[in-house]
């Protein structure tokens, strides 16, 4: 009987630990990642130059990018810079916009990339997707899986603690979007990856009842490793399905109509919560309402500066941004009025608990 199975793309690399950004020359030497050691770093403002410093007597030879990061138009001008070069691999060291212009950038010419995080903030670490705005709308676009991801706890705890925060909400909506794909499978046949969604819900699980917070090691790991798993969820599946349901289309919606008004981490909890109510799933919701109470994340619309009229509006729209996708906002099309009234009920539930 002849033996199926099949290749999944994964990092060749991961490393989560203090101390673990003074290894990154090794890696690269070891002839995996870069047999000559001739590369471009790219860095973001700030914290990711004083990394470089710290790097300069193992990767003399390395090239430095300085990004602002986030916009296609940083990624496309990256993209040209590498190509001027004669590069083994790119690194990126920064938050998740650095990161993800490096992402694109390397994938343009098919370089390989290695991911160095100082910050927690979402799954970008570790995917195959780089979020970046163009023409003033962010929108997603697909990269090669990182080869090596490096997770520095040294960094993450010197970086903004609402930043690493982001990063519980992000893993939490696994939840809500893993239960947005079985509803994809119910409504229209859609096939559900079963290797995916185990990636995607082990990181979310463990975090949603973990105790402990950002000032504990351990957490902090298992963040980390969370937000690397879902990463690899993604590269699995082929898309962003297994960590992407109403959730995400709530953060697309509300970076659309009313821009800078939180981060994707701290939208990506929020929607997943206010997705589960709609559910009716009352363990569910009073999971994810502790989880996000614990962690000092937003609950409600007002918690991130939305009023009632414009989380509505937010709802509304929020199928628009991913036509393609089958959530619980598809399953119930509600009109502004049922819109409404839900957020009121949604909300007289969270001052009940």
């Amino acid at each position: 009987m002849p033996l199926l199975a099949r290749s999944v793309q994964t990092p060749l690399h991961i490393d989560v630990r203090r101390g673990a950004v003074a290894d990154l020359g090794r890696i690269l030497a070891d002839g995996r990642i870069s047999a000559g050691g001739d590369v471009a770093v790219v860095v973001g403002p700030g914290l990711g130059e004083r990394i470089v410093d710290l790097l300069r007597p193992s990767l003399q030879s390395a090239s430095v990018y300085v990004t602002t990061g986030g916009t296609l138009d940083a990624a496309l001008e990256l993209a040209d810079k590498l190509r001027s070069g004669n590069f083994d691999a790119v690194v990126g060291i920064g938050g998740g916009k650095t990161v993800d212009t490096a992402k694109y950038a390397a994938s343009r010419w098919g370089l390989p990339m290695v991911s160095v995080a100082t910050s927690l903030a979402n799954d970008g670490i570790a995917s195959p997707v780089a979020s970046l705005i163009n023409d003033g709308i962010k929108g997603s676009y697909g990269v090669h899986i990182p080869f090596g991801v490096i997770v520095d706890l040294d960094f993450v705890e010197n970086g903004p603690e609402r930043v690493n925060r982001a990063g519980i909400g992000d893993v939490i909506s696994n939840i809500s979007a893993l239960a947005d794909w079985e509803l994809g499978r119910q409504v229209r046949g859609e096939p559900v990856d079963g290797i995916a969604a185990s990636l995607s819900r082990m990181g979310a699980e463990a975090i949603l009842s973990m105790p402990g917070d950002l000032s504990d090691d351990a957490f902090v790991t298992v963040l980390a490793e969370a937000l690397i798993s879902s990463g690899l969820a993604m590269a699995v599946s082929g898309s962003s399905r297994p960590c992407s349901g109403g959730c995400h289309e709530i953060i697309h919606a509300t970076d659309s109509l009313f821009p800078d008004t939180a981060s994707h981490g701290e939208l990506a909890g929020l929607g997943a919560l206010f997705c589960t109510f709609l559910r009716g799933d009352e363990r569910r919701f009073g999971q994810m309402a502790d989880c996000l109470a614990r962690h000092q994340l937003p609950r409600t619309p007002s918690d991130v500066g939305l009023d009632a009229d414009q989380f509505v509006q937010v709802i509304e729209f929020a199928p628009r941004t991913r036509p393609d996708r089958y959530t619980i906002l598809e399953h119930l099309a509600m009109s502004p009025d049922e819109i409404r009234r839900q957020l009121a009920e949604y909300e007289l539930a969270l001052a009940a608990r």
